[in-house]
């Protein structure tokens, strides 16, 4: 049996109820408890006091001079100090409820002590100690600390450990190739853990993380290429036989000229289009950038070659405006769009649903009213999802398995750095959109504090004046006691008070999607001068007329969302702007401030988004498909993510790996991660 069949019980110490304890840790084989690292070590290593700064953490060497004094304060409290020599000097030893400790404090006995150091009064504040003469101890070692709990304490998990490296070390098997272990001058897999564990000095630990890491990121990246590699060698998808001079003359005939950048990301999805394996392909671009242009593009390519396609966003008025938007650049093909969303009347569903089925509809646009049983396709070619992380993966699952392996296109304009794109969507084709459309302007951003809210009514006042139109945005809905942040609802009043002759419109989530729509297409149709609303305006909302975004409290936002935000404005000719009304306690939030007034291009907000928050939380869901790594980290471990990247790919495109025993360990922890069902090897 290998490690990861055996149960963790097998190791001696693990009784029933610590195997319980330890699957509360995500814990159940000896492979897991192998590999389930120290977050850091507490250093036991002995300094030179000269070399110890004030107040720091340290483990001296020394010999009791004097004869403990013990002081008690109450029935559990007591304070116990000896004299110490340590080199030349005499320090004072302190321990605070180590009442037992006086009766081996014995005068001319060796001691170490771990505390903190007090140069002032040559006093060291003790928090362990050990007597050299009583054997094997910590001094002199770098101790695992590890994230523990309940009755799983940190002197167990040292100890059970090093029993299970004495049981099942020997089975520990190698897993990387031979070559790329020359190739980095890697620390072999057995040595490698057992140093991470215990590791004998800096230069070794660093050396077996070194190792840990790179296997981690190489193995993740092996399955993403191997699972792209077999997918594309079924070849079970659709060959769009697309009409290429239709396709051009659309193009042509839209009513502005395609950026350099659209041009491109558009041959990249035609290319997979007319393959026979099922593209997979993420779109992403700035707020702005003309993604729907490209997505139509396809759509139209899809239907050309007698398909449909389908487009799902995550809100009723978004999946409103798309179907408004693709009717006018359809106007003249005979393209039929319908639109599916989930408070439609039942006669009117039922009839779409008949057209669609009998392919009298060749785009449905909707929400995730698309992904419902009876929702059913004649030939669906092509699914284009808009704000894919708005979507779990088993949504998006759902419309793919509504057509025989239809073609797939995921949008986004949350930017993502090339760091967490090669890593959380390494199976997927990256196709980006840079530039911006002709004639949009970089949009002007401010930070202002409240104190000057007057001068930012100044702005909506003139913004108005010139017919222009204006966001108003708040973090809550209501007042709340807990969070002194202003909200909808007040804001909307005051903002009625300040400009009794402007008409202004409220949004927030709470309201009826009916009453939603209502107040977004009065904004649309430039019967509102300005909108106060929450974030349920963030998301693909498209007014040329609106040139002013005002974010209230906005160090209450993070960075991704404060650039969505902003892109809601400078969607046409006029000079827009973006005012952050904000007074940042915290170094982050003033750093947020200055990112945004610093840069509007979202590919350098997004970078330093992840250089503040970290990969963990960059796409703030779990839907993100990042990897829960062990001891990798995707910022301070770029650069060994690029070499396992590459290494992974030039390995699973040689022949000797799908076949050659030196490569059966990796074939087979691929196959544990069901990689090969349906594939090469099966």
């Amino acid at each position: 049996m290998s490690l990861e069949q055996l149960s963790v019980r097998q190791i001696k110490g693990v009784s029933a109820p610590k195997e319980q304890e330890l699957h509360a840790f995500g814990i159940y084989t000896v492979a897991d408890f192998l590999e389930y690292y120290p977050f850091r070590y507490e250093d036991y290593r002995i300094r030179e006091l000269a070399d110890v700064k004030d107040g720091d953490k340290t483990t001296i060497l020394g010999k009791v001079m004097s004869v403990p004094v013990l002081q008690r304060y109450g029935k559990a409290k007591s304070r116990l100090t000896c004299k110490v020599a340590v080199q030349h000097l005499l320090v004072t030893a302190v321990w605070f409820n180590r009442h037992y400790l006086q009766d081996q404090l014995v005068p001319g006995r060796e001691i170490v002590l771990t505390g903190k150091w007090d140069q002032r009064r040559l006093q060291l504040t003790a928090t362990d100690s050990e007597f050299p003469d009583k054997g094997p101890a910590k001094s002199g070692t770098l101790q695992p600390v590890y994230s523990v709990g309940g009755a799983i304490t940190q002197s167990w998990m040292r100890k059970t450990l090093l029993q299970a490296f004495t049981q099942f070390g020997m089975m520990i098997e190698e897993v990387l190739p031979r070559d790329l272990i020359k190739k980095y001058d890697l620390m072999p897999r057995r040595e490698a853990m057992a140093r991470i564990h215990r590791p004998e000095d800096s230069a070794g630990g660093t050396a077996a993380r070194k190792r840990m890491v790179y296997e981690e990121l190489f193995l993740f990246q092996l399955k993403l290429h191997a699972f792209r590699t077999l997918t594309r060698s079924r070849l079970d998808g659709i060959r769009h036989t697309i009409d290429n001079t239709a396709v051009l003359t659309f193009a042509k005939g839209l009513p502005f000229e395609l950026t350099e950048s659209q041009k491109k990301v558009t041959n990249e999805i035609l290319h997979d289009m007319r393959e026979p394996y099922c593209m997979n392909r993420l779109l992403q671009g700035d707020v702005g950038a003309g993604k729907t242009v490209v997505a139509a593009i396809a759509l139209y390519a899809a239907v050309t070659a007698g398909h449909q396609g389908a487009l799902m966003v995550p809100t009723e008025i978004l999946a409103e405006q798309h179907s408004r938007s693709l009717q006018k650049l359809f106007a003249d093909t005979g393209v039929q769009i319908g639109m599916l969303t989930g408070g439609m009347a039942v006669g009117k569903r039922r009839e779409l649903l008949a057209g669609l089925q009998m392919g009298l509809i060749d785009i449905i646009v909707g929400t995730h009213a698309l992904i419902q049983e009876d929702v059913l396709f004649r030939s669906l070619g092509l699914v284009v999802t808009d704000e894919q992380h708005r979507f779990g993966v088993n949504q998006r699952g759902v419309l793919r398995q509504k057509g025989l392996n239809p073609d797939v296109l995921t949008m986004t304009a949350t930017p993502i750095p090339r760091t967490l794109a090669i890593t959380a969507f390494g199976d997927i084709d990256i196709s980006t959109l840079r530039e911006r459309p002709q004639g949009r302007k970089p949009i002007k951003s401010y930070w202002v504090k409240h104190e000057m809210m007057d001068r930012v009514f100044g702005f909506i006042r003139r913004e108005a004046a010139e017919g222009r139109q204006a966001y108003i945005i708040c973090p809550l809905i209501e007042e709340s006691e807990k969070i002194d942040v202003q909200n909808a609802i007040d804001v909307h009043m005051q903002m009625q008070q300040a400009f009794p002759s402007l008409r202004i419109g409220l949004l927030h989530g709470r309201m009826p999607s009916a009453e939603k729509d209502a107040v977004m297409r009065s904004f649309s149709d430039n019967e509102l001068h300005a909108l106060v609303s929450t974030t349920v305006i963030e998301v693909g909302v498209d007014v040329p007329n609106a040139t002013l975004m005002v974010i209230i409290d906005a160090e209450r936002f993070g960075l991704s969302q404060l650039h969505q935000l902003r892109g809601r404005v400078g969607r046409g000719a006029h000079q827009s702007y973006c005012v952050l009304v904000a007074d940042p306690k915290s170094e982050t939030g003033q750093e947020r401030m200055k990112v945004m007034t610093e840069t509007d291009d979202g590919f350098e907000v997004a970078r330093r988004d992840l250089d503040l928050r970290g990969p963990g939380d960059f796409f703030g869901t779990k839907q993100s498909g990042m990897p829960d790594f062990r001891l990798a980290d995707m910022v301070s471990d770029y650069s060994v993510l690029e070499m396992a990247r590459d290494d992974a790919a030039e390995l699973v495109a040689e022949e000797a790996f799908w076949k050659a025993p030196e490569f059966a360990v990796l074939r087979e922890r691929l196959r544990r991660d069901q990689i090969f069902q349906g594939g090469l090897l099966d």
